[in-house]
């Protein structure tokens, strides 16, 4: 059943750049299923992706478009069952508005001529579409994932470690702990919370959470969360600022904000007409900002807007006192043969667990495990137990596992069967640590003893979703 909109939301975006009440109105009384996907370019090709079926609604087949704005990014002819898609729990994509998506496009847009960002922040990262799309889009570069709300940084772990990613690190922090690393990020990115509007079609009950009062309070935290967030960003640093919401004080209003208290200029990204997308100025300072009406792309609500810091910002030189615990030649020696290139890691012991990140980020990773709270960082490979490795889970989804360890590929009932943690029956001659893999995505770790499967997928991942024919 419709809920009808608030009359103060169409009020209020009487005089925002291209707004059509009547198509607006019209396009949320009768909402239209979009499903998106993304895909992981570091584990599946675009053929392949193209050659995947997905498990559509009565066994119908599911055909995908492209997201113009985002090369990996596919429309699905409708939403399949993603629970039961071994693929998804591999991270082999994301499924990710498609709005949002254009994150891609920005970035591209901004580092066409330029070398990539050498340090990236994602600031309100659960639950990890924008870090994996940064992940994809900068391999080359070091990026922190940040959630400030606890409850969310699990779910933000989780995804990270399923993208396979090494050159990302996993923090819980409040923005204003950034200030302990003045002048240190090359590039934000800052999804602030918001009212919510751009999803109104996805979420009808956000409709009667919406109000002017909460509008109000959301404008006023995004200018908190970015007062404290922005010490960080360096001189000639890019901040992406973007919302769910349509309300100018929110978008527009936020960027003469940013204008007029920080000395960031305006960066125009560009467009195509086909797109939909459309271009807006705020009224102060002329800022280019854009928006994605529902009537107009085929995706939800959403701004974004791009700035570049031309004020001279206050750095400080950061000497981290952190220090690693490196293996010793012994346990060097058990962990080298399940990498690809142990080479170009560094290696070290957290407590028990033996963690791996690339060696031209160790430095960066230092102070960010010295000044922030982290959750995750790179990858990690498992715990020395006896005269061997006990791989961990981490380790399987990676891009660091050799490919020449032992592999056993799964049908799919098999493969659902390992991912609900259940026992299989497998006609295999192997003993020991296993990589179980779908379609040659591996999606974890299993033991074989002969007669005897262990099954190592985390008991905290695993499905418990009842499977039913046809869904």
């Amino acid at each position: 059943m419709f809920t009808a909109l608030p009359p103060q939301l169409i009020q209020s975006l009487q005089g925002a750049t291209g707004f059509d009440q009547q198509a607006f109105e019209n396009v949320h009384a009768n909402p239209e299923q979009v499903t998106s996907v993304r895909a992981n370019p570091a584990k599946i090709s675009a053929q392949q992706f193209a050659a995947h079926s997905f498990m559509g609604t009565n066994n119908l087949p599911v055909s995908s478009t492209l997201v113009p704005w985002c090369a990996a990014g596919h429309y699905l002819s409708q939403r399949p069952s993603f629970t039961f898609d071994p693929w998804l729990h591999a991270g082999a994509y994301y499924v990710q508005e498609a709005s949002s998506m254009f994150l891609h496009h920005a970035l591209q847009a901004i580092y066409k001529t330029e070398a990539a960002p050498a340090t990236v922040l994602d600031l309100c990262a659960a639950p990890g579409g924008k870090s994996t799309l940064l992940a994809s889009a900068l391999p080359n570069s070091f990026i922190v994932s940040n959630e400030v709300i606890k409850n969310r940084v699990t779910i933000l772990a989780e995804n990270i470690s399923k993208w396979g990613s090494d050159n990302v690190v996993v923090t819980h922090n409040d923005p204003r702990d950034f200030a302990r690393l003045p002048g240190f990020f090359d590039c934000m990115v800052v999804d602030a919370p918001c009212s919510g509007s751009g999803l109104f079609r996805k979420d009808p009950k956000a409709i009667n959470e919406w109000s002017e009062d909460n509008v109000t309070h959301c404008s006023l935290r995004q200018q908190r969360i970015l007062a404290n967030v922005l010490p960080a960003l360096k001189t000639g640093g890019h901040l992406l600022y973007s919302t769910c919401s349509y309300s100018p004080a929110e978008d527009e209003a936020i960027c003469d904000w940013l204008i007029q208290q920080f000395g960031l200029e305006s960066v125009p990204l560009p467009t195509q007409p086909t797109w939909g997308i459309v271009e807006t100025f705020s009224k102060k300072k002329q800022a280019a900002g854009y928006r994605f009406y529902p009537d107009k792309v085929k995706g939800e609500g959403f701004f974004i807007a791009c700035f570049v810091q031309t004020a001279e910002v206050e750095t400080a030189a950061i000497n981290s006192k952190y220090s690693l615990t490196k293996l010793s030649k012994t346990d060097a020696a058990i962990v080298e043969p399940w990498l690809t290139d142990a080479s170009l890691l560094s290696i070290y012991k957290q407590k028990e667990t033996i963690i791996a990140f690339p060696q031209k980020w160790l430095g960066y990773f230092m102070i960010v495990q010295q000044f922030l709270h982290t959750r995750k960082s790179g990858v990690a490979i498992g715990v020395i137990k006896g005269s061997g490795l006990v791989p961990h889970h981490e380790l399987a989804l990676s891009q660091l596992v050799s490919k020449q360890l032992q592999a056993v590929e799964l049908d799919y009932d098999n493969a659902i069967k390992y991912l609900r943690r259940s026992d299989l029956l497998l006609q295999e001659s192997y003993t020991g640590w296993t990589l179980a893999c779908y379609q040659h995505l591996a999606v974890g770790w299993m033991k074989l003893l002969g007669n005897r499967i262990n099954n190592y997928y985390p008991t905290e991942w695993r499905i418990l979703k009842p499977y039913l024919s046809g869904c």
